[in-house]
Formats: structure tokens, sequence, C-alpha cells
């Protein structure tokens, strides 16, 4: 007969022997909640480290990396939230073209202001397209801060002056037309350019802009059109800008003309472009795309502008120039000419588009010396 300490020992011995039931084990966090923290102090710093090895595997080093996550996180399209579909075009065409071809090789933390200026100042291209270079490259070392793979960009430097100094002065004078050139322009083209380049000129319309005209967009009642988007490349995009979306003045001899095009033209419903193609090769697109403006240019307008006498090399921007040199002229006010070209701020109208021509800075001359030397006036 076993005592009842036999008895114990037995039944003790009996539970270590038997394997453990896994439903009734205890958490994971039951026994963290138990032990001394050992573990804890163990497996979170590994779990920290791998996360940074992960994060610094991810680190672009080099400026091709660079490129590669600017443009998956820059140059998409983020709707109206994202950059214009010209200005990510301009972007990628430069970094293709320029930067990736001499700087893809480099550390991002290699690239030296004083270097890069070099770079720019031997480049045989014109100011405006280096401007256009160093500009990019500065989005590009912005955007490197902004995710931490840095902290300094050499293209603007720390402070105003310190980074890559390159011009944006252009180096000749935008062509414009005088207002007999482009008369004998007009007169001379048939009804489809004629509006064209008049509505080009009277309210400075971008190419882009002229091909996405829609009929739903022009408001002959109220003598308005709204420039709601923009065809690039048979490609269409939003407006610009906030700014380019605003309605602008239309003529009533603008509108005029307009009703005329639209008396003959075949395609007249709401949603149809004011100038959309007619042309056989369009295939199952015509009607429903503009018409190519580089090529109405080019074989309808520039011809016809040599067979009149112009010898100036135009294109469309030029009436757009000459739409904004004529507001100058006229003495309309900035700010007016700032809202009809719809530019996003003052600076940029001064700066690109206030071209004064010569007879009136030669009559803004001569009253101030009427003024001060009134001898010399009637000498």
């Amino acid at each position: 007969m076993n005592t009842p300490r036999q008895s114990l020992s037995a039944s003790m011995q009996d539970a270590f022997m038997r394997k453990p039931d896994p439903d009734r084990l205890p958490c994971k966090s039951n026994i963290t909640a138990f032990n001394d923290g050992t573990e804890h102090r163990i497996v979170e710093p590994t779990r920290m480290q791998a996360s940074a090895d992960r994060q610094a595997a991810e680190r672009p080093i080099f400026i091709r990396e660079l490129v590669t996550h600017f443009c998956e996180h820059e140059l998409i399209d983020r709707g109206d939230e994202g950059r214009a579909h010209s200005t990510r075009h301009r972007c990628n065409s430069v970094l293709n073209k320029w930067v990736l071809p001499r700087w893809q090789a480099y550390k991002i933390s290699e690239v030296r202001t004083i270097e890069v200026e070099n770079w720019l100042r031997n480049l045989c291209l014109a100011r405006g397209t280096k401007a256009k270079i160093r500009k990019t490259l500065g989005l590009l070392f912005n955007h490197a801060i902004r995710w931490e793979f840095t902290t300094r960009n050499p293209i603007s430097g720390p402070v105003r002056g310190s980074g890559v100094r390159q011009s944006e002065k252009r180096e000749k004078i935008p062509e414009v037309l005088s207002v007999e050139e482009f008369r004998e322009l007009e007169a001379a083209l048939q009804l489809r350019e004629r509006v064209l380049i008049c509505l080009a000129l009277s309210m400075g319309l971008r190419r882009g802009e002229l091909a996405g005209l829609r009929w739903l967009d022009i408001n002959f009642e109220q003598l308005t059109i709204t420039v709601q988007r923009s065809v690039v490349d048979q490609t269409v995009w939003r407006a610009k800008t906030e700014a380019s979306q605003r309605p602008l003045p239309m003529d009533p001899r603008i509108a005029k003309l307009l009703h005329q095009w639209h008396s003959v033209s075949r395609y007249v419903h709401s949603q149809d472009y004011v100038f959309a193609t007619d042309s056989n090769r369009a295939g199952h697109k015509r009607g429903k795309q503009p018409v190519s403006l580089a090529k109405i240019m080019q074989y309808h307008i520039q011809p016809v502008a040599r067979r009149v006498g112009i010898g100036k090399k135009i294109g469309w921007h030029t009436l757009r120039h000459s739409f904004a040199t004529s507001l100058h002229r006229n003495g309309e006010g900035i700010k007016v000419v700032q809202e009809l070209l719809r530019h996003s701020s003052c600076r940029i109208t001064l700066d690109v588009y206030a071209q004064a021509v010569s007879a009136d800075k030669r009559r803004a001359q001569s009253r101030v010396i009427a003024e001060f030397m009134p001898e010399l006036s009637s000498a």
C-alpha cells in the first residue's frame, strides 16, 4: 500500500512525463509579460537593424538611382494635384538628354557646385536651355533632400548666390509681327488659317491651347472663351496653370470670324474640336482629334508669309509675343497684361513678354530730353 507521499510523487512524476497540450500553452505575449524583458531587448534591436538595412539598400547612392526615384515619384500623372504634362515632359527630356549622360555615375555626395557650373558654361546651348538644365538639377536635389537622401543642394547652394550661376537672359529678342505684316499675312490665308492666327494673336493662346479648343468652350452670348485643356502630341492634358483656365474676353469681331468657320466646318457638335482634323490619314480618328498645328504652320502659314515678303522666322509663339508687345505698346497695366496672357505671376510677364519696340524707346527718351533739356529739343 502506497503512502500519501509515495502517491504524490507518482502523480508528479506522471505530470512531468506527460506531453504538453498545445491548446493550453500560454501565448508568446504572456511569456514575454512574465519574463524579465531579455527577449524584447534582443529581438527589437534586431528588427530595427533589419529595417535600417532594408532602407539603406533602397536608398539611392548614385545620380542614376536618384533620377529613377525622382521619375517614379515626381514625374507621374497625379491629375490636377501633380505637375503639368509639359513640365513632366521637359524634365524627362532634360534628364535623359543632358543629366544622365554626364552625371549618372556620380554619387549624390560627389556633385559639386563649381563643377556643374563649368559644365553648363562649356555646353554649346542657348542660355534658356542651360537654365532649364540647371532648374531640373535643382528639382532633382530638392527631391533628394525631401526624401532625406542628402542634406545639401549643390545647385541652389545653402544661401542666395552660392549655387550654380547660369543666366536666363535671352540672347536675342523674340520676333514679333508688325501691324502691317500681320494684315498682309491674314489677307493671304484661307479661312481656317485666318481664324487660327487671329485667335492666337487676339487672345495670346498657346499652340496646345488652340488645338485643344472645343465648341463648348466658346460662349457666343457672353463673348468669352474658356481654356480648359491643352493638346500636346495628340494627347489631351489639363491647362498649364490655374490662371490659364479663367474665361477670356472675346472681341465681337473674333466671334464673327468663328461663326464663319462654324458655318463651313464639318465638325460643329459641342464636344467637337474647333479645328478637328479632316484628313483621310487620320483614319478612325478623323474628326475626333485636332489638326497638327505644327504642320499647319509649316505647310500653310510660313510659305504664305514668305510669299508676302515677311522674312522673319515665325511660329505660333510669335503671335503670342506680338499680342504681348502690342499690349505693352498701348500702355496697358501690368496686371491686365498678366491676366490676358494668363501668367501665374507678374514677374513672368515682366521678364519674358514686356518687350518694347525701338520706336517706343526712342519716343520715351525724347520726352525726357524735351523736359530736362528744352534748349536741345528746339535746336
